[in-house]
């Protein structure tokens, strides 16, 4: 929930999560005028950590960020593509029943190490496993508009969350597959599970994000019909104060 209309919008939920409060700057450009309002605001509102998803195509922004404390957590790619009624084989992807949640949750604790709060070590990995076992169980219960299981063995193998939106834009949430699974096409077969609900929701385009150094989801997108549209940097600047 948005507390004011200032440079940052406060992050109730990360706050709470992480046990310190947490903000992040509403603008994708930085100016010396709007970085220091966004740090006034910050000290004033005792934030410890600040997210800044910052466009990549603006040498002053990332100037000013690199010099006044802010560190680059993470390089975020979005790809799109249009929905075309040419979704591959999902043989093995079926809806989400609640007796996955366990195994779910097991799988989400150690898939998503490529993610921007594991690359910052303000976040202990502890924390951040806890956060993807959270994530995907809240998907599961309705923050996500489906999750798909990917079922080997007659065991839970992996997932994908999607999203719906009132444009008429679908998105791809989290997509995970186990270690124990990987090598069988299962990933593959999740993003057509996904790409044939958004179609049959009567989304016309579909988004998906993920890390620049997560080169093998790259792949598995791009192999589904998926081209990088977007480009942005995630940089994190955290201060001594602000402990819940």
């Amino acid at each position: 929930m948005e507390r004011d209309l200032g440079p940052c919008q406060a992050l109730d939920w990360d706050s709470a999560f992480f046990g310190y409060r947490i903000a992040r700057l509403r603008q994708a450009h930085l100016t010396a005028q709007i970085l220091s309002d966004a740090l006034g605001w910050c000290s004033r509102e005792r934030i410890r950590c600040l997210y800044f998803l910052a466009s990549a195509d603006s040498p002053e922004t990332t100037g000013l960020a690199e010099t006044n404390g802010f560190r680059m957590a993470d390089v975020r790619i979005t790809l799109a593509r249009e929905l075309r009624a040419d979704a591959g084989p999902a043989e093995s992807v079926r809806a989400f029943r609640e007796s996955d949640l366990p195994s779910l949750r097991a799988i989400a604790a150690v898939s998503h190490r490529d993610s921007r709060f594991y690359n910052d070590p303000g976040f202990p990995d502890q924390r951040c496993n806890e956060l993807y076992e959270t994530w995907i169980e809240r998907s599961c219960h309705g923050y996500a508009d489906t999750v798909l299981v990917a079922e080997h063995r007659r065991e839970p193998a992996g997932y994908v969350s999607c999203h719906l939106h009132p444009d008429g834009m679908g998105t791809i949430g989290l997509l995970a597959v186990a270690d124990w699974s990987r090598g069988l096409g299962l990933g593959g077969q999740l993003v057509a599970g996904a790409l044939r609900f958004l179609e049959g929701s009567s989304c016309k385009r579909v988004t998906v994000v993920t890390q620049g150094r997560n080169c093998p989801a790259q792949r598995l997108y791009q192999n589904c019909g998926f081209r990088s549209a977007i480009v942005e940097l995630w940089y994190h600047r955290w201060f001594d104060q602000g402990i819940l």
